[in-house]
C-alpha cells in the first residue's frame, strides 16, 4: 500500500469500528503518515477468513438491587436535569479471598481462530497438511530444504594492500565468516533445522508450523514449501540464532512491550509510536542507516523472543494480541521512521505468518480510520474481523472487551502496574469487578462483613468527573457510622487509582459511594480483599 493521498470521509464517532462504511465524502485529504503505514501493511499481512460466533451472555456474578430516588421539586433540581437514579450492588466478604469470581466477563469474539489439530481439519487442509510434511521431509533427506549459503568473496587486490593493522583485521574477519559459514553449511540435515526454536517434523508442534505457512498461503502447498524455504534462508543470512542472543540495548523498552494476556490466553503485544516523540530517542533511533538497521535487528529480536515462548502444541495458544497506541504518532515528517517500519513490517509478513490474534488501534485520529474506510472494500471478511479501531474515548472500553481490566496497563484505563508496587497486596491474578454507570447516577458498592477482619480494596472511575466517599456502617443500631473518605471531587488529573484499607472490629459493611453527576457513562472498577484482623 503506498503512502499517496486517500479522500478520508470523517465517521461519526471514533468509537469501535471493526467494518466502517465505505462511503466517500468529498475532503481535502491529510497527508499519508505513520499510522496509514502501520494499517496498509497490517490488512496487507492478514488473509484469513474465520467462523461467526455468538458471545456468552455475561454471567450475573454479583446480586444486584436497583432503586430509583423519587423524583426532587422542580425547586432542587435545575429542570433540565433528570432525577438521580441510586444503584447499590452487594458483595458478601469471604476471609482469604477476593471477589476474582465476581469479574464481569464480556466476550468480544466475533471469529474464532481456526484449530491446529489435525482431527478439526477439512479434508482438503488434511491433505494439505500431509502433502506439505512429505514435501519438507523429501527436502531434510535430500539435504535441500535449506541451501549453502554462497561462497566466500575473494579478497581484492586494494584489500590485500592494506596496512598491517588492517590486514589482521581482516584476517580475524575471514576466519570469523568461514567459522560462520561452516557452521550453516552443516544445518541440512534434518536433525538440525529448526524454526522458532522447534525441530521440524520431530513432534506435533511441526504441523502447527506447516500450517501457519499454509494458511498464508490459503493451502497452496507449492507456494507454502517456498515460503518455508525462502524463511528459513532469511533466517540464516541474517542470523536469528545469533541474534536472539545479543545484548541491543533497553532504550525502546517503552516502545513496544508485553504486558499481560487477554481474555482467551494470547499475550499481549503493546506499539507505543508516541514515543518517538522524543527528539533524543528519534536520533539514536532512526539518524542514519546504521542506527535504522539496528532498530530493525532490534524489532526482530523483541518478536523472536516473544515467539519462543508460545505454545507451539496443537491446541496451544502461538499467536499474539495486537494492541497499536496512535496516540502522538509522529506524522508525514517522520520520512525515516516510516520506512524503517514499514520495512520491518514488510520482513514480518514475509517471514512469521499467522502469528496475530487481533489488530486493536486504540487513540485513533479520524483520518486513520478514513484511510481503513477506503481500503475495506478490498478486504476479506477474515481481515476485517481481526481489526479494531477505536478513538481515544473509547480506549479502556474497547480493550476491556478483550483484556480484563486487572491485566490492563494503568495508562490505558486498567489497573495494572508493572513499574512499581503501589499497592502489592494486588496482582494481575486478582479479578476486577466492572460496574456500568449511567449519566447522574450514584452507585453504591456494599461489602458485608461477618467477622473480624481487614477490608483493603483498590477503585478507579475510568475518566473520574465524578464524586467518591467511603464508609464503614456497623450492623448494630447502637454504633456509628465511620467515614473513612469523605466525599471528593475526582477529576482526570487526580490518581487514576484508589487504594484503601479499613479494620473491622465488628460486623457491617463497607459502603463505596461513587457519584456520577454528567450526562456521560462511566466505568466503575474495583476489587478488594479480605485479610485476618491483627490487633
Amino acid at each position: 500500500m503506498s503512502d499517496e493521498a486517500l479522500q478520508p470521509p470523517p465517521p461519526a464517532s471514533t468509537e469501535e469500528l471493526p467494518v466502517p462504511s465505505s462511503e466517500p465524502v468529498p475532503m481535502a485529504p491529510p497527508p499519508p503518515d505513520l499510522g496509514q503505514t502501520l494499517i496498509a501493511a497490517a490488512v496487507a499481512a492478514e488473509t484469513e477468513t474465520k467462523t461467526e460466533m455468538e458471545p456468552p451472555p455475561p454471567p450475573a456474578e454479583v446480586a444486584t438491587t436497583t432503586t430509583t430516588r423519587e423524583a426532587a421539586s422542580e425547586a432542587e433540581l435545575p429542570p433540565t436535569k433528570p432525577a438521580p437514579t441510586q444503584e447499590v450492588f452487594v458483595v458478601q466478604s469471604e476471609k482469604g479471598k477476593s471477589d476474582s469470581s465476581r469479574t464481569f466477563i464480556q466476550s468480544a469474539v466475533s471469529f474464532k481462530e481456526e484449530s491446529n489439530i489435525v482431527s478439526d481439519l477439512s479434508d482438503f487442509e488434511r491433505k494439505s497438511l500431509e502433502e506439505l510434511r512429505k514435501l519438507v521431509q523429501e527436502a531434510l533427506n535430500n539435504r535441500t530444504l535449506l541451501p549453502p549459503p554462497p561462497p566466500l568473496p575473494k579478497q581484492t587486490k586494494q584489500e590485500a594492500s592494506t596496512s598491517q593493522e588492517e590486514k589482521v583485521t581482516t584476517i580475524e574477519f575471514a576466519l570469523k565468516e568461514e567459522q560462520t559459514y561452516t557452521e550453516v553449511s552443516h544445518q541440512t540435515p534434518s536433525e538440525d533445522v529448526s524454526i522458532w526454536g522447534i525441530p521440524l517434523l520431530k513432534d506435533d508442534r511441526t504441523d502447527v508450523i506447516l500450517l501457519k505457512f499454509l494458511r498464508a498461503r490459503e493451502f497452496r502447498v507449492n507456494d507454502a514449501f517456498v515460503m518455508i524455504n525462502n524463511t528459513l534462508k532469511w533466517r540464516r543470512d541474517f542470523g536469528i540464532d545469533r541474534l536472539v542472543e545479543e545484548d541491543l540495548g533497553d532504550d525502546l523498552d517503552k516502545v513496544v512491550f508485553m504486558h499481560g494476556h487477554d481474555r482467551e490466553g494470547h499475550p499481549v503485544c503493546y506499539n507505543v509510536y508516541g514515543e518517538f516523540q522524543n527528539k533524543e530517542l528519534y536520533t539514536k533511533t532512526f539518524s542514519d542507516g546504521e542506527k535504522r538497521a539496528r532498530f530493525l535487528r532490534w524489532r526482530i529480536q523483541f518478536l523472536e523472543r516473544s515467539i519462543r515462548k508460545l505454545d507451539f502444541s496443537p491446541g496451544g495458544v502461538n499467536t499474539i494480541f495486537q494492541v497499536n497506541d496512535l496516540k502522538n504518532a509522529p506524522g508525514p515528517a517522520k520520512r525515516e521512521l516510516r520506512q524503517a517500519t514499514r520495512q520491518a513490517l514488510h520482513l514480518l509478513q514475509d517471514n512469521y505468518p499467522e502469528f496475530v490474534a487481533k489488530q486493536v488501534f486504540i487513540n485513533v485520529p479520524w483520518w486513520h480510520v478514513a484511510f481503513y474506510t477506503m481500503m475495506s472494500p478490498f478486504m476479506t471478511q477474515r481481515t476485517k474481523s481481526k481489526f479494531v479501531f477505536t478513538g481515544p474515548s473509547k480506549t479502556a472500553e474497547t480493550l476491556f472487551k478483550y483484556i480484563s481490566p486487572e491485566k490492563v496497563p494503568i495508562q490505558y484505563g486498567g489497573l495494572s502496574v508493572d513499574y512499581c508496587d503501589c499497592n502489592p497486596e494486588f496482582t494481575v491474578d486478582d479479578a476486577a469487578t466492572e460496574i456500568n454507570i449511567k449519566p447522574t447516577t450514584k452507585q453504591f458498592v456494599e461489602i458485608l462483613v461477618s467477622e473480624k477482619c481487614i477490608i483493603v480494596w483498590e477503585l478507579r472511575v475510568v475518566g473520574w468527573e465524578v464524586t467518591y466517599n467511603a464508609e464503614f456502617v456497623p450492623s448494630s443500631n447502637d454504633s456509628y457510622t465511620v467515614i473513612i473518605q469523605k466525599a471528593t471531587k475526582m477529576g482526570p488529573n487526580d490518581d487514576p487509582v484508589i487504594s484503601s484499607s479499613y479494620k473491622i472490629s465488628e460486623l457491617g459493611k463497607i459502603v463505596l459511594t461513587v457519584d456520577n453527576p454528567t450526562f456521560k457513562r462511566r466505568k466503575l472498577l474495583y476489587r478488594y480483599k479480605v485479610l485476618p484482623f491483627t490487633d
